[in-house]
């Protein structure tokens, strides 16, 4: 297969860039999902880039941070968020697995989604100004590091083990076409990759903090990938996204604590 069909589908589905997905089907659909977090390296980079540009004018830390925390979305089109707020309202409401996800289908945003999307937005904006006051290569790693680990987190949610919700969708699409092995070589890969380049710009320190967020944030997704199968009998496009976004919040806050 040729490796740009899974980097095609990597930055087709997962992005908003105007790359054209050339093939669909399981074995695209595999390479692209080991191919997942480079397309959160580029992702991290644009966001810490915008962040960058603010200071470079002169803004405060706080709309620097409001931007870098912006562009994701945007490249995104903001389905990891839509798919968190979504989530939250199918967990949210205690109801049996297909109600639920009839839950989730719903267009609207209930009550459970906004308060999380709320919080999730305010504590990852908190963290990234913190970090930018401190210098703008502190956040611009902490914001490379929870985009790449949150695509990270998709590769492993493709598992043979993590079944899907619905016959149908982006979760039925790539729901089991990772290897265990492949998965967990680019685990490792994709965590030594983050600790290197926090160690080359940030020292030795910092590669051992930014380390311990990526492992951080896989476990906080997973907690949340096994409560959403267990409740939701397997994984839909909206998991997806909501583990992505735990992701990349418990990444960023383990990226400043004790980081002082």
């Amino acid at each position: 297969m040729n490796p740009m069909d899974g980097i095609r589908f990597a930055f087709g589905t997962l992005t908003a860039l105007p790359v054209r997905v050339t093939r669909w089907d399981r074995e695209a659909a595999r390479a692209g999902m080991l191919w997942a977090p480079l397309a959160g390296l580029v992702i991290g980079a644009c966001a810490a880039a915008a962040g960058g540009f603010f200071l470079l004018l002169g803004s405060g830390p706080l709309l620097a941070a409001v931007a870098t925390a912006a562009v994701p979305a945007a490249l995104t089109r903001g389905l990891h968020l839509d798919g968190l707020a979504d989530v939250a309202d199918g967990l949210g409401s205690a109801k049996p697995a297909e109600d639920a996800l009839r839950i989730m289908k719903q267009s609207d945003i209930g009550p459970f989604g906004v308060l999380t999307l709320v919080f999730v937005l305010l504590g990852q904006v908190a963290v990234l100004t913190e970090l930018y006051a401190e210098s703008w290569a502190r956040g611009a790693v902490a914001t490379a590091v929870a985009a790449v680990t949150a695509r990270l987190t998709l590769t492993l949610t493709c598992r043979p083990t993590v079944p899907p919700a619905r016959p149908d969708g982006l979760g039925a699409a790539v729901a089991g076409v990772v290897p265990p092995r492949a998965a967990a070589g680019v685990a490792v890969l994709v965590a030594a990759g983050c600790a290197a380049g926090a160690w080359a710009l940030l020292g030795l320190g910092a590669a051992l903090h930014h380390g311990l967020a990526v492992v951080a944030g896989l476990l906080a997704a997973q907690l949340l990938l096994t409560h959403c199968v267990r409740r939701f009998g397997g994984v839909t496009g909206d998991v997806f996204g909501a583990v992505a976004e735990t992701a990349t919040t418990t990444a960023l806050i383990v990226s400043v604590l004790g980081a002082g």
